[in-house]
């Protein structure tokens, strides 16, 4: 029987690659036989990790993609499937965000959070469901939403916003696209500890904000990994339109 999380064959695009969850996701994905292309504005890091995974024999393709620009998602998108053939699984991961109390939010905070997380997610996720119906073969569309399309997380008014849009977006794309076999899930994910936000959970805020959660934990990215290679996967092709909070707890906590 094949495994579940047998990904050969397959061609995986993953942006936001160049740091954090989307290292490990391509990390992840090239480990469970994906060829990968890595889509990023920092190809520089991207060469590292193309690197990463040629040691262990996976395939891998570093690409420059801005997903704030339409055409560069084409361009990079082009350029993965002439190198690596038709995308079969996006994991749709760029994001950014801005803490801000809301009433300082400026129009460039907003459209710094909005142009990446919002308009940019939906145009990588079209650019890649056009390829994907004109290939006729169906395929995985991943959006890497967070805990807070669900719950608000304080002074980040538009990081909420954003991504509460990510999740409602994978609701119509799911029920545009099933008709084309294309499958649109989100992951949810809590807290996790990356690069740009390990120093803050030793600082004493970072422990006080750890104690008020379920597990009194944050995760790593490898936590993510189960959830992944699900949506990834034949285990999906009945699921669609689904999120899955992989949160350790926080949507379902009382306050």
């Amino acid at each position: 029987m094949t495994s579940p999380h047998n990904l050969e064959g397959k061609h995986a695009l993953v942006t936001g690659a160049s740091s954090g969850l989307g290292w490990q996701f391509a990390l992840t994905l090239a480990r469970a036989g994906a060829k990968v292309t890595l889509a990023a504005r920092r190809t520089e890091k991207l060469e590292a990790l193309a690197k990463e995974i040629a040691a262990f024999d996976g395939r891998a393709l570093p690409v420059r993609m801005d997903v704030t620009d339409v055409s560069s998602i084409h361009e990079a998108l082009s350029a993965a499937e002439t190198e690596m053939g038709p995308v079969n699984i996006l994991v749709n991961n760029s994001g950014v965000s801005a803490q801000c109390r809301a009433e300082k939010v400026t129009e460039e905070d907003f459209d710094y959070v909005m142009d990446t997380n919002g308009k940019g997610a939906f145009f990588v996720a079209q650019a890649v469901g056009q390829s994907m119906i004109r290939h006729g073969q169906g395929g995985k569309i991943i959006n890497i939403a967070s805990v807070a399309a669900k719950r608000v997380l304080k002074q980040s008014v538009t990081y909420c916003m954003s991504k509460a849009a990510v999740e409602h977006m994978t609701h119509a794309l799911a029920d545009e696209w099933g008709r084309y076999n294309i499958q649109v899930n989100c992951i949810n994910p809590g807290y996790i500890v990356t690069e740009l936000n390990s120093d803050y959970w030793e600082t004493e805020p970072g422990k006080r904000l750890i104690s008020k959660l379920p597990g009194r934990r944050v995760g790593t990215p490898d936590k993510l990994d189960g959830a992944l290679l699900l949506l990834a996967g034949p285990g999906s092709d009945f699921m669609t339109g689904a999120s899955l909070e992989v949160d350790d707890g926080m949507t379902a906590q009382g306050f």
